[in-house]
C-alpha cells in the first residue's frame, strides 16, 4: 500500500494546510517574543482564550469569534498594567492570565453542556479542523505575517536596543502594542493545533532551537520556520498512524529538534 495513501483524506489536507500557516505564523512571530524575553505572554494569553473560548461556548457563539478580539484586549491590558501599575512583565502576566482561567473554569462549572467541546480546546486538535477554521487560518496568518512584513525595520530595532529604537524615532509604544496584539491573534490561531494548554510551546521551540545554529537574524528566522513546519507536518503524520494525540505529538517532535540542535552545536 502506497505509504502516502493518507494525504487522499480531507482531513488530512486541511490539517496541513492550516497546520502549515499557523507552524510559519509562530516561527516568525516567535523570534521577536523570544530574544525580547516576552515569550511568557504566549502562556499568559492562552489561558486568557481559554476564558474567552468557555464565554462563547456558553452564549453559543463561535469560539474563536469571540477569542480574537478578548485576547486582544487581554493583550492590551498586560501592556497597561507594565506601563502604568510600575507592576514587572511576568506579574501582569501572571494576573491577566489567572483572570482568563478563573473566568473559564466559573463558565465550565457553571453549564455542564459543552464540557467535552471546552477539553478539546484545552489539548486541540487539528486533525478535526473544519473548513471555516482552515479559512479563518489562513486569512488571521496573512494578516500577522504583512504586518511583520511592514514593521519588520521597526520590529528589529525594539528588539535588540529599545531605548536607541525610542531615540532614532521609532515609536516604541506603538510597536509593543501592534507585537502584544499580533501575539494574540496567533495564540488564538494555535489553539486548534496544540490547544490552550501547549500553545506556547509552538512560539518557543522553533525561536530556541534555530538560535542554536543560526547566525545572523534572518537565518535564524528561516531555521525557525523550517523546525516549526517540519516539527507540525510530522507530528500530523506520526499522530495519525500510531493514533497519538496530535498536538501533543507537535511539540515532543518540537523538543526532539531542540534537543538535536543542542547537542550539534555543544559537539562542533
Amino acid at each position: 500500500m502506497d505509504i502516502l495513501y493518507f494525504l487522499q483524506y480531507a482531513f488530512i489536507q486541511k490539517a496541513f494546510l492550516a497546520g502549515s500557516f499557523v507552524a510559519i505564523t509562530c516561527a516568525v512571530l516567535g523570534m521577536f517574543l523570544v530574544l525580547r524575553k516576552m515569550s511568557l505572554i504566549g502562556d499568559g494569553l492562552s489561558h486568557v482564550s481559554f476564558g474567552a473560548i468557555a464565554l462563547g461556548l456558553f452564549f453559543g457563539f463561535y469560539p474563536f469569534y469571540i477569542a480574537v478580539p478578548i485576547v486582544m484586549i487581554g493583550a492590551l491590558i498586560i501592556l497597561k498594567i507594565t506601563e502604568r501599575a510600575r507592576v514587572y512583565g511576568d506579574a501582569a502576566i501572571g494576573i491577566v492570565s489567572a483572570v482568563g482561567i478563573a473566568g473559564g473554569v466559573i463558565l465550565a462549572s457553571a453549564s455542564n453542556g459543552f464540557n467535552i467541546d471546552l477539553f478539546s480546546y484545552l489539548f486541540g486538535n487539528i486533525l478535526a479542523i473544519s473548513t471555516t477554521e482552515v479559512f479563518l487560518s489562513i486569512i488571521l496568518s496573512f494578516v500577522v505575517l504583512i504586518t511583520i512584513y511592514f514593521f519588520y525595520w521597526d520590529l528589529f530595532s525594539a528588539t535588540f536596543d529599545e531605548e536607541y529604537a525610542k531615540t532614532t524615532g521609532i515609536k516604541t509604544h506603538l510597536i509593543n502594542t501592534i507585537l502584544a496584539i499580533l501575539t494574540a491573534i496567533t495564540v488564538v490561531l494555535s489553539i486548534k493545533v496544540v490547544g490552550v494548554m501547549l500553545v506556547s510551546a509552538l512560539l518557543i521551540f522553533p525561536a530556541v532551537t534555530a538560535l542554536q545554529i543560526a547566525k545572523g537574524f534572518k537565518k535564524a528566522i528561516l531555521y525557525a520556520v523550517m523546525f516549526s513546519l517540519l516539527s507540525v507536518l510530522i507530528g500530523i503524520t506520526i499522530s495519525f498512524f500510531l493514533d497519538f494525540p496530535a498536538g501533543a505529538t507537535i511539540v515532543m517532535v518540537n523538543a526532539l529538534f531542540f534537543g538535536i540542535t543542542f547537542l550539534y552545536k555543544k559537539l562542533a
